[in-house]
């Protein structure tokens, strides 16, 4: 899926991998910032508290955390929430609550061991995920285009944009040819940088333009954030009542996004993470960032990517850029704010490019046509809605009706002995709620015979829905004065058709299957 090199990362690598994803964070994170409502410092040090914490002790080394849009973009209704309440002062407070309590959700599903289910997300949702983000990385870069009075670039500006662009990823496509003893995309900035500060005509818009064009101020606070204050909140139920939707869809669009990004490092590296030992990292991490006024975040795709692209394989990377992206705030503020905004792009720009999953063009005609409206649909929802958790829950709820469809296509009966008072039938597949109907379509009790045996070796029954058509045959034969026996059922099964007061015989046989029906509960009908 990926073109990035599967090598084991040495201490260089990480550490100046570290070094170019705190550059490209900066902006980021304040973007991010504006999405919430909130000030850019916000955004800043949610990206410091999140990544430093989720590096060092998250259960994937090499992946970057910090603010995200996602984040923000529900974050942003705990602002609204509080601002309506109390003003600015209480949005803040509302906000912190919030992302506090989201912490505490995100650590209690990993201590529930509850991250291992994102192992179910099937292919094609993935390659939509994939796709997806891809195409919302790209979108993204493109509010730098627009200047303060939300206007396109035109004319000189933009042209200057699209060369410092096109620079830097030249120099990321060429470089490798020359060296590979640093990042290319690290160099790339440098040097773009470098040029636009030294070379006379090259006049880039930077991230400090940026920042005066949306705040009016192209500096941002270099002191450490205290703790959060939280006094005036009326702790009642009233406050939990209205916080509590918006923590529990933080925790989850957080986890969902993370465990994700989780599975492509996977793949990138060819090793396996801990997704529940994350779940218990992004909890604390958003516990602290909520205590020391952030804004909270997840996995930063793009940054991951970033990463992985620059070399950056263990911890350190991740705990590199956390701490560089804290001392260019405290103590190197002006070099952050003079970076040119193109070189960032570019280097965004390189990893939408290395993202996109490509093959998707070539899957036509080659898979199933029921995957690839899977991965159109997920790509589709992800880029309007600009939510990937909501994209990949479409998936999986589309892809678990197109199993449903076909499953329910694969039940076959047949009759394998009959005699003049018995007959018998061989059942293969699946029985469940979207195959019972097909199932029960071939038994007619008026016109069988007087003793009816099913055999279910070859078969299944796999819920509660599956139970009751057992249970609505046994009725009907038993109306029509004919008995029926059933062979090669599960303990299981035979457990609960009795507790569902099917009165039907059972045939135990020392061949019967010992497989256990999940989550089933049976009830007397």
């Amino acid at each position: 899926m990926f073109k990035f090199q599967k090598k084991r990362g040495t201490l260089k690598n990480d550490f100046l991998s570290g070094l170019t994803v705190s550059l490209v964070l900066v902006p980021e994170a304040i973007a991010f910032s504006f999405i919430a409502g909130v000030r850019p410092d916000v955004g800043i040090w949610s990206a410091v508290f999140v990544g430093f914490i989720t590096a060092a002790f998250g259960g994937r080394p090499g992946m970057i955390c910090g603010a995200t849009g996602a984040i923000a973009t529900v974050a942003a209704k705990a602002f609204q929430l509080g601002e309506a309440t109390g003003g600015e002062a209480m949005a803040y407070k509302y906000l912190f609550v919030s992302l506090m309590l989201a912490g505490v959700i995100q650590a209690i599903m990993g201590l529930l061991k509850m991250g291992r289910l994102i192992r179910l997300v099937p292919h094609p949702v993935m390659m939509g995920f994939v796709n997806g983000l891809a195409i919302m990385i790209a979108l993204g870069q493109l509010t730098f285009f627009v200047d303060g009075q939300d206007n396109w670039l035109t004319g000189t500006p933009l042209y200057m944009m699209l060369g410092l662009i096109l620079a830097t990823m030249g120099i990321i496509i060429f470089l490798p040819k020359l060296t590979k003893a640093v990042p290319p995309s690290l160099i790339a900035i440098a040097g773009v940088g470098l040029a636009a500060y030294f070379i006379p005509g090259i006049d880039g818009r930077t991230v400090g333009d940026v920042l005066m064009e949306r705040t009016g101020s192209s500096t941002i606070p270099t002191s450490f954030p205290n703790p959060a204050d939280l006094s005036g909140i009326t702790w009642d139920w009233a406050f939990f009542k209205a916080i509590l939707p918006i923590s529990i869809s933080i925790a989850l669009v957080g986890l969902i996004e993370s465990l994700l990004t989780l599975q492509l490092i996977d793949e990138i590296t060819e090793s396996r993470g801990k997704s529940n030992r994350e779940c218990l990292a992004q909890g604390a991490a958003n516990i602290a960032s909520g205590l020391f006024g952030g804004m909270g975040g997840c996995a930063t795709i793009g940054q991951s990517l970033l990463n992985m692209k620059s070399g950056g394989r263990g911890r350190t990377s991740g705990i590199v850029g956390a701490l560089s992206l804290a001392i260019f705030v405290l103590f190197a503020s002006p070099l952050i704010l003079n970076i040119p905004i193109a070189a960032l792009v570019g280097v965004m720009f390189m990893i939408v490019i290395a993202t996109f999953e490509w093959s998707t063009f070539k899957t036509f005609g080659k898979v199933p046509n029921a995957d690839i409206l899977v991965i159109a649909v997920v790509t589709a929802v992800t880029v309007i809605t600009h939510n990937l958790a909501i994209g990949v829950l479409v998936g999986i709820l589309l892809s678990a009706l197109v199993f449903a469809v076909k499953s329910s296509q694969h039940v076959m009966v047949e009759v394998v002995k009959e005699t003049e008072d018995e007959r018998v039938y061989a059942v293969e597949g699946m029985i469940y709620f979207a195959s019972v109907s097909d199932f029960s379509d071939n038994f007619q009790a008026k016109s069988d015979k007087k003793t009816i045996v099913i055999d279910f070796e070859k078969a299944r029954i796999s819920d509660h829905s599956g139970i009751e058509a057992i249970h609505a045959m046994s009725e009907r034969y038993r109306k029509a004065g004919k008995k029926l026996r059933l062979r090669h059922l599960s303990p299981d099964c035979r457990q609960m058709i009795k507790r569902a007061g099917t009165l039907v015989d059972i045939e135990v046989l020392p061949d019967d299957p010992a497989y256990s029906v999940a989550n089933l509960r049976a009830e007397k009908a």
